[in-house]
Order: structure tokens, then C-alpha cells, then sequence
């Protein structure tokens, strides 16, 4: 067991929040104000271990599932966990939650006036990948990224105290975007998880079947498959990053940083050639930096 693993199990508040080194886009940066960046952490924390709860990748030795008040008898069983999490959270508006990284959040909630919406549509969307582990089309995977990826830029939004309905709408195409791109990232990991977010309508068109993504490396078919899908992906962005300029300083810069994240990660994806299944292309801080003054310009 590596240290941070160690340090993982002994306290899953800090290593639930340690993760947001690995996000292809700055979580909190240094640059913004403490408060924010307390509030954004806080956001991050319960976004990261709703994820892990539904992916599986909760520390050994059941921390999390007794901080929820769930038995080891049921410790593994992921919608018991995320039915208990949906407890927890509904104590962050009304008493006391027993989670800390829930905790952590209260203050976050009083001082923003968060409402349980986006945090329950996160968890829904955890059920979900239970559930289901394949979809037909573009538009049902858009539906899903409504609720996985869309409420964390609102959350954003609401946390700065920024939020309109047309910003709104341009933080939704920007976070399907960068739900998208980390779906191509993670081809290979999400096929071990047996879950597949690539359109079945276009592994169709593009002659892919789910074998293909088993292979060490993408053929030409699954090479075209992941770059039409980072095209899809790319328009997205594209529509979405007038949401850089509707705001002003720090904020601004922060939400540059989200945009250049999911750009260099397609023009990661795009160095590979769309070979994915290796594992996850991911750009250098060299291209991130450069993606971000791109943005900032109003280029690309």
C-alpha cells in the first residue's frame, strides 16, 4: 500500500480531497479568494466521494461506509451507500450531517444559500451508472451528462454568486463537453467497470464493437469513433466559452482554466491519433497554460 493509500484509508476526508490534483482543470486555484476556494473544495469534496461511491473506489477498511451509518454487511453495496449518502446530504440542510466532507459543506450551503437540487441530481446520476451501463444515443448520453456533469458548473456559479440563465446555459455546454472528453479519456477504465458511454448508434456508424475497445490499441474504426465524439465534444466548448467573457477577474480566470482543461485534453487525445485505449491522454501544464491564454484572448 503506497502512502497515499495509507493516508486514504486513515482519513478519507483528506484523501477524497486530494484528488482534485488529478482533475484535468484547476479545482480551487490559489489565485481566488479564501472563501471561494474553501466553498469550491467543499463543493469538490462531495462531488469526488458521490463518484467514488458509485464507482467503487472507496477506501479499504469501510470508513465512509460507517461514517453513513451503513453496516460492513452492506458496506459493498453501492446504491445502499448512495441511498445513505442521499441521507447525509438532506441533514446538511436541516441538522447535522455525520460525514465530514458533508459537514464540510454545511457552512458552504448557509453562506451560498445552495439548494439540494444539484447535489441530488449528482447522486442520481451514481444510480444511474448502476443501472445502466450503455447508451443508444447521443441525446441519451447528453441526458445523462444533465445530471453527472451539468450541476457542478451551476454549483460554480452559484458559489461566486454569478449565476444567470444565460450563463447557465453556457456552463451546461461547457461541462458536457468536459464530461465527454473524460469519457474518451477513460474508454478502457470505464470497459473494466463494464460501462460504455460511447453512443451504440455511433460505434454503428464507425463499425466499432464493444471487443474493439478491448484491444491494447484502437484500430482505424475506434480511432474515427473517439475523434468524431472529440469533435462533438470540441463544438461544445466552442459554444460554451462566451461564458469566459460574461464575467470579470478572478472568476474569469477560473473558468478559463475549465475551458483550457477540456481543450487540451482533446488536443492530448488528438497527439495519441484517438488511440485511448492504452490509457488516458493527458496534456502537459505547458498546453494547459497555453490553452488558457488562448481562451482568455477569445481565440480557438
Amino acid at each position: 500500500m503506497t502512502p497515499a493509500r495509507t493516508a486514504r484509508a486513515g482519513d478519507p476526508e483528506r484523501g477524497t480531497l486530494d484528488k482534485a490534483a488529478d482533475e484535468n482543470f484547476p479545482v480551487a486555484p490559489f489565485f481566488l479568494p479564501r472563501a471561494w476556494r474553501a466553498d469550491l473544495m467543499a463543493v469538490y469534496g462531495f462531488a469526488r466521494l458521490v463518484d467514488d461511491i458509485g464507482d467503487g473506489d472507496l477506501a479499504p477498511g469501510g470508513a465512509d461506509a460507517r461514517l453513513l451509518g451503513v453496516s460492513p454487511e452492506e458496506a459493498k453495496d453501492r446504491l445502499v451507500l448512495l441511498d445513505a449518502f442521499e441521507a447525509d446530504l438532506r441533514k446538511v440542510f436541516d441538522s447535522t450531517p455525520g460525514h465530514p466532507l458533508l459537514r464540510r459543506l454545511q457552512p458552504t450551503v448557509r453562506r451560498t444559500g445552495l439548494t439540494p437540487e444539484p447535489f441530488l441530481a449528482l447522486i442520481a446520476a451514481n444510480r444511474q451508472d448502476q443501472l445502466v451501463q450503455r447508451y443508444e444515443t447521443y441525446d441519451d448520453l447528453l441526458a445523462y451528462c444533465e445530471l453527472s456533469a451539468n450541476p457542478v458548473g451551476r454549483l460554480v456559479l452559484s458559489v461566486t454568486g454569478t449565476s444567470t440563465p444565460e450563463r447557465i446555459r453556457l456552463s451546461d455546454a461547457v461541462c458536457t463537453a468536459l464530461q465527454i472528453v473524460e469519457h474518451l479519456q477513460d474508454v478502457a477504465e470505464d470497459l473494466g467497470r463494464d460501462r460504455i458511454y460511447l453512443p451504440a448508434e455511433d460505434m454503428k456508424r464507425f463499425h466499432v464493437q464493444e471487443a474493439d475497445l478491448a484491444a491494447p490499441t484502437a484500430g482505424a474504426s475506434a480511432r474515427a469513433l473517439v475523434a468524431y465524439e472529440a469533435e462533438r465534444a470540441r463544438n461544445l466548448l466552442n459554444e460554451g466559452t462566451p461564458l469566459v467573457g460574461s464575467v470579470h477577474g478572478r472568476l474569469k480566470l477560473l473558468l478559463a482554466g475549465f475551458v483550457a482543461g477540456g481543450r487540451a485534453a482533446i488536443r492530448a487525445i488528438a497527439a495519441a491519433e484517438y488511440d485511448v485505449l492504452p490509457g488516458p491522454p493527458k496534456p502537459g501544464k505547458i498546453q494547459l497554460l497555453r490553452e488558457v491564454g488562448v481562451t482568455l484572448r477569445g481565440e480557438g
